[in-house]
């Protein structure tokens, strides 16, 4: 899994244009059953990828936190909402919350997440590639492909299928 890891940024970075002018074809002109379809290659990949012997979205990301993230994380660790923000968490360069270094404060060693069940939305919903009008999400897949290996066969997937 680590040498996968490893040449996923590389990969990603050679498919970074013909990705790019796909995305903008499609976005052009979705296929009416887009969801459906990116729901299946969503589905066919995680049955073949383990989040857990990967965890690299974790390792070099810090996701986004909204304040119901902020209120339900505190919340479990018995915090008030500020108490949590400031030991966890900055603002960045467009106003968000987002965790103060990565890789992940709450990544354990195992790759399991010690907060998994109030974890943030941005965590369960990571890469996004079951999301519905998916098209429009295409430059957070484009940087996604580099970190995520389901991700990035899932568009590998999905332009041999739409074409």
């Amino acid at each position: 899994m680590q040498d996968i890891i490893n040449n996923l940024p590389k990969q990603a970075k050679d498919k970074h244009n013909e990705n790019k002018k796909f995305f903008a074809k499609l976005k052009k002109k979705p296929p009416k059953n887009l969801d459906y379809i990116m729901q299946e290659l969503h589905e066919d990949a995680f049955e073949k990828t383990d989040c857990l012997e990967c965890a690299n979205c974790c390792k070099t990301t810090g996701p986004l936190f909204t304040d119901k993230d902020i209120e339900r994380i505190a919340k479990s660790f018995r915090l008030k909402p500020q108490q949590f923000i400031d030991q966890y968490l900055r603002i960045d360069e467009e106003n968000d919350y987002v965790l103060q270094s990565v890789p992940c404060t709450f990544l354990g060693a195992d790759n399991y997440c010690s907060i998994y069940d109030v974890r943030p939305k941005a965590c369960r919903e990571f890469p996004h590639t079951d999301r519905k009008k998916f098209q429009q999400i295409s430059n957070l897949t484009l940087k996604n492909v580099s970190i995520c290996p389901a991700a990035y066969n899932i568009v590998e997937a999905m332009k041999k299928r739409i074409g």
